[in-house]
């Protein structure tokens, strides 16, 4: 008669499978970067990661060994129910966090500006340095509901939910956003940075490995955000540039009337090749003009600072200089100053001791101590 196996035994079966399960959907692409951007951010993570665990591994190691060494069962161990502080022992347990803390903030320091995203790149990978003669491939990215516009202003076309890249090549991006704010998000290629309506980021970054990765957005945005994801393409630069001759072998244009289909809310949808794009259509978005008979950003902020320049003029007020800056009160005309009596001034000095009560003493940060009647006391205004 077979007897039915222990607990233990099932349960040591089970669970390495069971972990394996778990680590078999895990694609760990941010420590498998493919640009270098990406890569100097993966080295930070190793090296914080490294510093808090000089004091995670002996805070864990000392627990251990305490625990043991202090038991109740050892006898030998000193027992010293009086013991309450220790010089040495506060200076280690405080000094080692401090140093440590002290180095994650010097690296935190150099890697924001180092990694800025608005900063120009200054090496292809290590030890390449980026060659001045090499002009950096712009690409302008509009984050739409539920989806991502990729426009090449130089080459004159544009993609949906594609994003091919030559290797070994700066790209800068300007992103913006229509309706939400959403977060441009590439792995392998660099960090996050976010998309706003009617504002433009910028992020500089190069990807070094050809292959095919995935790109999505950070920031939830409604219903479709979870299939707001697009392809990364690293391409030769030969095969760079047959991919954009056959973008442009496409018969689908970007102009006004597609943009506004575009624009339309829609989730999981298929890479889209646009031969010809407004080269305008980018601006236009970002300042929210892209609508028939709707003022674009830079036109309402001039109407509105021409109104206001004509407006202070009939008042007799000085005019907003051309640089920008509002000229000062001492630059105004007499009548327009105005004139009449300082009303926070006191009127006289204040009686002081001589009449504590008076409210004119209030008019002071501070009295004299006076001697409190029938006390030892004091009290300061």
């Amino acid at each position: 008669m077979n007897r039915p196996a222990p607990v233990q035994s099932k349960l040591a079966r089970v669970l390495p499978l069971f972990a394996a399960s778990l680590l078999a959907g895990c694609n760990m692409v941010v420590l498998n970067p493919a640009g270098d951007v990406a890569l100097q951010q993966r080295n930070i993570i190793f090296i914080s990661t490294a510093l808090m665990l000089l004091i995670i591994i002996p805070v864990i190691v000392l627990i251990i060994l305490f625990a043991w060494r202090y038991r109740s069962g050892n006898t030998d161990a000193t027992y010293d129910p009086e013991f309450d502080h220790s010089t040495s022992l506060e200076l280690i347990i405080w000094s080692a966090p401090l140093l440590i803390i002290i180095a994650l903030g010097g690296l935190t320091w150099w890697s924001t500006h180092k990694l800025d995203p608005f900063r120009p790149l200054e090496r292809i990978s290590a030890g390449r340095p980026v060659d001045p003669a090499i002009k950096p491939l712009r690409i302008q990215v509009v984050s739409l509901d539920w989806k991502w516009l990729f426009i090449y202003p130089e080459q004159g076309i544009a993609t949906v939910n594609e994003l091919a890249l030559p290797i070994d090549r700066p790209v800068r991006f300007d992103l913006t956003s229509t309706n939400m704010m959403n977060t441009f998000y590439a792995p392998t290629l660099a960090g996050m940075i976010y998309t706003m309506p009617g504002m433009r980021s910028t992020m500089h970054a190069v990807l070094n490995k050809p292959g095919d990765y995935k790109g999505f957005s950070g920031n939830y945005s409604g219903a479709g955000f979870s299939d707001m994801k697009f392809r990364l393409r690293g391409l030769p630069n030969a095969d760079f540039d047959r991919w954009v001759a056959g973008v442009k072998g496409t018969a689908l244009p970007l102009n006004t009337a597609n943009y506004r289909l575009l624009v339309r809310p829609s989730e999981k949808v298929a890479p889209i090749h646009f031969a010809t794009v407004d080269p305008d259509l980018f601006r236009r978005i970002l300042e929210r003009c892209v609508e028939p008979g709707t003022p674009c950003m830079t036109d309402v902020m001039r109407r509105d600072q021409a109104a206001g320049s004509a407006a202070r003029t009939a008042q007799g007020h000085a005019s907003m200089p051309q640089n920008g800056k509002a000229e000062g009160a001492i630059f105004l005309a007499p009548r327009n100053k105005g004139s009449g009596a300082n009303v926070t001034k006191p009127g006289g000095p204040p009686p002081g001791q001589t009449a504590p009560g008076d409210k004119r003493n209030r008019t002071m940060s501070m009295i004299n101590p006076l001697a409190l009647p029938g006390g030892s006391g004091t009290a300061r205004g």
